[in-house]
């Protein structure tokens, strides 16, 4: 007769390592940690209450006098960097964005204060001309109007850099993808005596469909008139994994300290190819369309937002990401 109790002949049973949880955190490969994390946050005059981003449920724009305080709290909890993002005024915004260079500008304010009241915290700030031109590009127009210059653009990206430098960053993140501006940036930083600080090169950055509730917290979307603004000229095409390969590449030989791509959740395959490519440290940026499209899930009783939230965080890190600029990162702390 044959047995009731049916054994496969198995000397490998890879559940073994998966039946307790003590077991699953034994054996576990990957692990986020809020040592892993930058908060970016999004930063307006004034010293009232802080402004709700209705595209980014959760997230807020803070006062400048509030910020430092935020900010301490954040280092508190382990989070070992933030990366500041100024909102103007419209009436400061120009075609040519040149409260980018006003040595007093909102940024290099929140800079100060931040350094100030926290300075073991490390300062990321982005290096772009988007929040500060009136038309949204990340750099200056041609004379028609049509498309970004990309020289005359380094040329004040350079510039920023060195003022963000001075104001005290520990890292200055160009983000406008411009061709050269990361070796332009290392010479004008340590030809102003600026050699610790520290480049985070936006690197292989894509023209996302995912930036829309970014766009619409700093501003750039206001200006232009639209959530859809094109940047197709100037960052990466969604479809190259080649050209981007080329883009991190070169911003390595051209002296950054930390490449990045952007966005992160799409782009998995990527970070994995730049982890094996490089030995820099490489940063992925979790965008706001990635954050958005959890929240709205989770509100729609389709996802549990905690347990996605950290899912989606430790693919990123398993992928290959040494640090993750997230909006999740305060609320990874709790």
């Amino acid at each position: 007769m044959p047995s009731d109790i049916f054994s496969l002949n198995l000397p490998r049973r890879m559940r073994r390592l998966r039946g307790s949880d003590a077991m699953r955190r034994l054996v576990r490969e990957t692990e986020v940690r809020p040592g892993d994390l930058i908060q970016p946050l999004f930063v307006i005059e004034g010293d009232g209450k802080p402004e709700a981003i209705e595209s980014m449920p959760g997230q807020q724009r803070i006062p400048l006098g509030k910020l430092a305080d935020v900010c301490k709290k954040l280092y508190d909890g382990g989070i070992p960097a933030v990366a500041l993002f100024p909102k103007l005024d419209p009436s400061l915004k120009t075609p040519e964005g040149a409260e980018a260079l006003n040595e007093d500008t909102l940024v290099l304010r929140a800079v100060r204060a931040v350094k100030r009241a926290c300075p073991g915290l490390l300062v990321i700030t982005d290096v772009a001309l988007d929040p500060y031109t009136s038309h949204g590009h990340d750099g200056l127009l041609n004379e028609r109007g049509t498309d970004v210059e990309n020289d005359r653009t380094v040329t004040v990206l350079q510039k920023m850099a060195v003022l963000n430098a001075q104001a005290g960053a520990d890292f200055v993140a160009p983000s406008d993808m411009m061709d050269g501006r990361v070796g332009a940036i290392r010479e004008a930083l340590d030809q102003s005596g600026l050699t610790e600080t520290s480049i985070m090169a936006y690197s292989a950055k894509f023209a996302s469909a995912y930036y829309g509730p970014f766009r619409e917290a700093v501003g750039s979307a206001q200006a232009a008139g639209t959530k859809l603004l094109g940047k197709d000229t100037y960052q990466l095409d969604p479809a190259n994994r080649r050209q981007a390969a080329l883009e991190t590449a070169l911003d390595e030989e051209e002296g950054a300290d930390v490449l990045m791509v952007k966005p992160a959740g799409p782009y998995l395959d990527i970070i994995r190819e730049l982890r094996d490519s490089t030995e820099l440290p490489v940063a992925a940026y979790q965008v706001s369309g990635e954050y958005a499209q959890i929240h709205a899930a989770a509100r729609l009783g389709w996802l549990d937002l905690e347990r996605t939230r950290d899912e989606s965080l430790l693919a990123i890190k398993r992928a290959g990401a040494d640090m993750i600029l997230t909006y999740f990162a305060q609320d990874f702390l709790t």
